[in-house]
């Protein structure tokens, strides 16, 4: 059967960082202490690809090149496994944080960290905590320079940007420097609001049957979900680290639940790499950008 024939999956990704890293609890002398802190995110990462084993499917993996550097053998592990490795930049900064120049430097040293570690090249990027927006548009046409040829950063939380997105299709930017694809995390339209269903936070607060029940509607209207989840968020074991109430309460909570929902996910969608779902999207002809700035995805 053709690929173009064959019903899409659905993407899983995994933002690969330490639990001491989340933007919630950041700061630059907390930043100077990251090799203080205890390191479990080879733990909890390998533990995914352990549950990913056992039901059979693939999930893409954006981790950071300062990961990266000091687990080798995990982002070796998991390309061997058959998963899609991808970059979350260098250090966690905030797209909105970085200039330009300073934006370049990270995507372009995380990219190489990880392309000499797996051997082949990274095409996908995901900015921490989705900070690609209408105001840093200027990210995407770095990263078509950079050699990315597809984002997945730009999540339309309550209308959170400007930019139309189109919750679980994957569209095209068109930049100054090319054409790149966009994968935005899935979202479901109520009452003139984009509500995020697409994991993260949003599946620890809600009910899994809830997040089952939007993502079952999504699916039957024909989108493709486009899931993302921490490999802390199935640790609740992980030390606590200090901040106010609402970071606190965002980052902990219910992270006891999240590894049961995330089997119950497995056992009710099938779930593959970004990648894959990109080829497949491509094959269909979903472009907006004209045919003069094409993404070519290595097969």
């Amino acid at each position: 059967m053709s690929l173009a024939a064959e019903r899409p999956i659905h993407c899983l990704s995994f933002d690969v960082e330490e639990h001491f890293q989340v933007s919630a609890f950041w700061s630059d002398e907390r930043r100077q202490q990251w090799g203080q802190y205890e390191s479990r995110v080879e733990r909890n990462t390998r533990l995914l690809a352990d549950l990913l084993a056992t039901h059979g499917m693939k999930a893409t993996f954006f981790i950071l090149g300062w990961v990266a550097e000091r687990h080798p053998d995990l982002v070796k592990s998991l390309a061997a496994q058959g998963h899609e490795v991808a970059s979350h930049g260098y250090g966690h900064e905030l797209v909105t944080t970085q200039s330009p120049e300073r934006f370049r430097q990270d995507v372009r040293m995380a990219k190489k960290i990880l392309e000499d570690l797996i051997g082949s090249p990274v095409v996908g990027y995901r900015a921490p905590s989705f900070s690609i927006t209408s105001e840093t548009e200027w990210a995407l046409s770095i990263l078509v320079e950079e050699g990315y040829q597809y984002d997945s950063s730009v999540y339309d939380r309550f209308h959170r940007t400007e930019k139309e997105t189109r919750p679980g299709e994957m569209f095209q930017f068109c930049t100054s420097a090319g054409a790149i694809w966009e994968v935005p995390p899935s979202t479901y339209k109520a009452l003139g609001f984009q509500i995020p269903v697409a994991g993260g936070g949003y599946f620890r607060l809600f009910p899994y049957a809830v997040s089952r029940a939007l993502l079952q509607r999504l699916e039957s209207q024909g989108s493709t979900l486009v899931m993302y989840l921490h490999p802390w968020e199935i640790d609740p074991q992980q030390p606590r680290m200090n901040g106010s109430w609402l970071s606190q309460f965002r980052h902990y909570l219910n992270l006891d639940k999240t590894q049961v929902r995330l089997k119950q996910l497995l056992a009710d969608f099938k779930f593959g790499t970004i990648r894959d779902i990109a080829v497949f999207q491509k094959e269909m002809g979903r472009a907006t950008c004209p045919a003069e700035s094409p993404v070519a995805f290595p097969s």
